[in-house]
């Protein structure tokens, strides 16, 4: 079996106008998923049993729907097959690493934070990273021209984030807590791009979602187990329920954004998803923010400057006219 590298079909504006909004519920998800993951961590006391937990509720998810899932299944073994024939690279499945690396972060860093500024970081890394695998190209994915709107886009949402984060650089918070959630966003867009590939291959987005899941778990527990060495484990477990939702809000957005990926490409993907989070993300610290967090006049003015980014980034190149010959 070989990936179709031919172009895809015109999509109907209706489409495309759901495709966003599907991927604006995603952006909500991955805010939604910071808040909760940051506060179990916060709770546990240990971001690392967090993350786990997390990543493997999901995964207990998936294999439950994948026993109901014959298409799930074949697409497995057709993943299996490409990776073994070295009809596809073998990292293409490897996108689950960077979902344990986001999910990490949101455990360690997202509840100290704030689910504002953490979500500013993320957008950072998300803008840059989609630039960079645009630009490049991915399997079914063609290069895309590089044009001054994204770069200036780019540029501008890193500004963003300067001015979001300048409140926070006078404080006790560490410089890692920064850096750590713009690195998770760039690893995002790469996990998105590969797991669309990965969906492609399989016919199925059980299967890329599986697959995703499998490889993040692997690398959280391989990760709590050392850790656990050097600080023990958890005391305790929270008893709040809401707390253990995030690895299902996981399964939600990491399938839809396998299906829309290869259809929408990592560009409108990436800026709804933005925006999706960036919305959610201030409404969450506006009803429930975390414990001794209050938004920051700097992070609103970021979270504008950085939509302002994005809608740049977005806009078409204007094609150059050719005049005719009299």
């Amino acid at each position: 079996m070989t990936i179709d590298a031919r172009p895809k079909p015109t999509l109907s504006r209706t489409a495309i106008v759901a495709s966003m909004v599907l991927a604006f519920l995603c952006g909500a998800g991955i805010a939604t998923q910071s808040r909760i993951n940051g506060e179990l961590g916060r709770q546990l006391n240990d971001g690392f049993a967090a993350a786990a937990i997390s990543f493997g509720s999901g995964l207990v998810i998936v294999l439950i729907a994948l026993a109901f899932s014959r298409s799930g299944r074949r697409g497995a073994r057709q993943v299996a097959s490409a990776v073994r024939t070295r009809r596809i690279p073998f990292w293409y499945v490897l996108g689950g690493g960077a979902g344990a690396f986001l999910v990490l972060t949101q455990g360690l860093v997202a509840g100290i934070l704030g689910v504002a500024l953490f979500t500013i970081g993320i957008v950072a890394g998300q803008t840059v990273s989609g630039l960079f695998i645009d630009r490049r190209g991915l399997g079914t994915m063609q290069p895309k021209p590089l044009t001054v709107q994204r770069l200036v886009g780019s540029v501008l949402a890193l500004i963003a984030v300067g001015i979001a984060v300048s409140a926070q650089l006078s404080t006790a918070v560490p410089l890692w807590m920064l850096v750590l959630p713009f690195l998770a966003g760039t690893g995002t867009g790469w996990q998105q791009a590969v797991n669309g590939q990965v969906r492609e291959i399989a016919e199925s987005a059980l299967t890329a979602t599986l697959i995703n899941f499998t490889v993040g778990t692997l690398v959280l527990v391989i990760a709590l187990l050392i850790d656990s060495t050097v600080q023990g484990w958890p005391a305790h477990l929270p008893t709040a329920p809401w707390l253990y939702l995030g690895g299902a809000i996981g399964v939600f957005f990491i399938a839809a954004a396998a299906v829309l990926v290869p259809v929408i490409g990592v560009l409108l993907l990436g800026l709804g998803t933005i925006a999706g989070q960036l919305v959610t993300s201030l409404v969450i610290d506006q009803i429930a923010p975390a414990a001794g967090q209050t938004t920051a006049v700097t992070t609103v003015v970021g979270t504008g400057l950085t939509l302002v980014a994005v809608g740049i980034a977005a806009v078409p190149a204007r094609k150059r006219r050719v005049r005719g010959k009299a």
